[in-house]
């Protein structure tokens, strides 16, 4: 099959240019093709397994994107691999690093009212400038969209190119799709990445987590007795996909948050047969409702923490509509120890999200949430310290910050400490820690598929004060001072290593 991208968008721009809004997950897919960033796979893969496989060995290789033209029972093609890499996420979020993201989002979190007539005449260009980013956060309602090109309402999940990952998964899964639902009490609405086992031809298990906001909502669906309406979106444009993912504070719209990202409204058609919008450049979208009293057993699922998670009840998806492209990209991913595309996108989530928690907690310096830590396991936070007790204090108010309240593990050091640097942090906590007055132990909420805690969704944390110790924190014997190599004896190093060439091809001119 010689799939083309029949969307015509990306004509008018250069290949050169960055700061580009993708409406669609075929415009996106485009441009990675002209840039050399997208293989197609067109030997016949199949669906079970064996899509797994190949996109796995290119994740671990920092590989294209990958589009499988050629997946035996079904005509649609599969994308993997899209968000894989830093460069493609930043790409598709408009920009040419990561970095460049975070900076946006932090001259968001700085708006604020300028203090007097001369601040705001000093700060009016970084203001009207935050003001216009402000104002293309709304999506943009539309009467019609390509995801309803073709209406299917003899429904037949079978159709769908839908992934078996691993050998023990409990049914073949929909991995990356945008699940829409809404607030029964408000009516707004909510676009999270929750995955859909299949169970038959016409429904899906919703693997909502106990913590999520789709959760939340279906509770409340359920209080007042009513089927609650959900639209599961397969290939949104990137921005949205990543904003599906993201942390984005409770009653602050997903399409807003991917429209900032992105520069450009998204734009929301309303759905056929339920009471919610989609986006209206979506591949795929399926429409139908969730039984308030209807539960069956999900999983098992080869889950990112690189164990089977295990079979549970959830709510059970009923596909009555399916909207579609006349001719549209299937997109999933695949997950299991990392790495894994859902590994770098939860490493891009944290360099993004950098700014909020800094606007929270000014003190904070840098974070990492390590890809082998599984991003909710482990973090390692560098601060300001000002007083005693500053670590602990910032300990807690991580946990107590959305997502972050997962963290099992938080290791607290100083601010010219690299994070990023694991060598550097545990030569820090091996040294700077006490454990006898050093360690904090707290018990609270837990990722629902963690395995190690006895209790679903309830277990244990550790913080690690692993900061220089002072006086005022109690400490009563004096710190002591740290080997620094001598200026003067540094210059002359480096003299010597560059006049013999054997040094210098090894060392080059960097201080040792």
């Amino acid at each position: 099959m010689n799939l083309s991208f029949p969307r015509g968008a990306l004509k008018r721009r250069r290949d050169s240019e960055v700061s580009v809004a993708f409406a669609s997950l075929g415009e996106f897919l485009e441009l990675l093709e002209r840039r050399g960033d997208l293989v197609r796979v067109r030997a016949p893969v199949s669906r079970d397994l064996e899509i797994t496989e190949v996109t796995q060995r290119v994740v671990r290789a920092d590989g294209p994107a990958l589009l499988f033209e050629n997946v035996p029972g079904s005509s649609m093609p599969v994308a993997t691999n899209v968000l894989g890499s830093p460069r493609r996420i930043a790409l598709a979020l408009g920009a040419e690093r990561l970095e460049d993201v975070a900076e946006r989002v932090e001259k968001l979190t700085r708006l604020r009212p300028p203090a007097g007539v001369g601040a705001a005449l000093k700060d009016l260009e970084g203001t009207l400038a935050a003001l216009s980013a402000v104002r293309s956060l709304g999506p943009k309602r539309v009467r019609s969209g390509p995801c309803q090109e073709v209406e299917e309402t003899e429904v037949d999940l079978d159709r769908l190119p839908i992934l078996r990952c691993w050998p023990k998964d409990g049914g073949r899964t929909v991995t990356l799709p945008v699940v829409i639902t809404s607030d029964p009490e408000t009516g707004t609405p909510h676009a999270g990445i929750y995955r859909l086992q299949q169970y038959s031809r016409t429904t899906l298990g919703m693997h909502v987590q106990v913590h999520r906001v789709g959760a939340n909502n279906y509770r409340k669906w359920a209080a007042r007795g009513e089927r609650m309406p959900v639209a599961a979106v397969i290939g949104a444009d990137p921005a949205t996909v990543f904003s599906g993912l993201a942390p984005v504070p409770e009653g602050i719209s997903n399409f807003a948050f991917a429209g900032f990202l992105r520069s450009e409204s998204v734009e929301l058609v309303k759905a056929r047969s339920v009471e919610l919008e989609v986006p209206a450049n979506a591949e795929i979208v399926l429409e139908g409702y969730v039984d308030p009293v209807e539960r069956a057993v999900e999983g098992p699922f080869g889950d990112h923490t690189g164990y089977y998670s295990a079979p549970e009840p959830f709510p059970v998806f009923h596909v009555t509509r399916i909207t579609r492209r006349e001719r549209p990209v299937y997109l999933g991913t695949v997950t299991g120890k990392p790495p894994t595309e859902d590994a770098v996108l939860g490493k891009a989530t944290e360099r993004i999200f950098l700014p909020v928690i800094r606007l929270v907690l000014p003190e904070v310096v840098d974070l990492n949430l390590p890809m082998a830590g599984l991003f909710i396991n482990v973090g390692v936070v560098s601060i300001r310290k000002a007083y005693p007790g500053h670590a602990h204090k910032v300990m807690h108010a991580l946990w107590g910050l959305g997502q972050l309240m997962f963290v099992r593990y938080l290791v607290v050091v100083d601010e010219d400490v690299d994070v990023h640097d694991l060598n550097e942090v545990l030569y820090r906590v091996g040294l700077q820690a006490d454990p006898a007055r050093d360690l904090v132990r707290v018990e609270g909420p837990v990722d629902q598929l963690s395995i190690s805690n006895p209790v679903p969704n309830f277990g244990g944390k550790v913080g690690i004060d692993a900061t220089r110790k002072r006086p005022e924190d109690g400490f009563p014997r004096p710190w002591p001072e740290e080997i620094r190599s001598d200026p003067a004896a540094v210059e002359a190093a480096q003299r010597a290593i560059r006049a013999e060439p054997t040094l210098a091809r090894l060392l080059g001119r960097a201080p040792p």
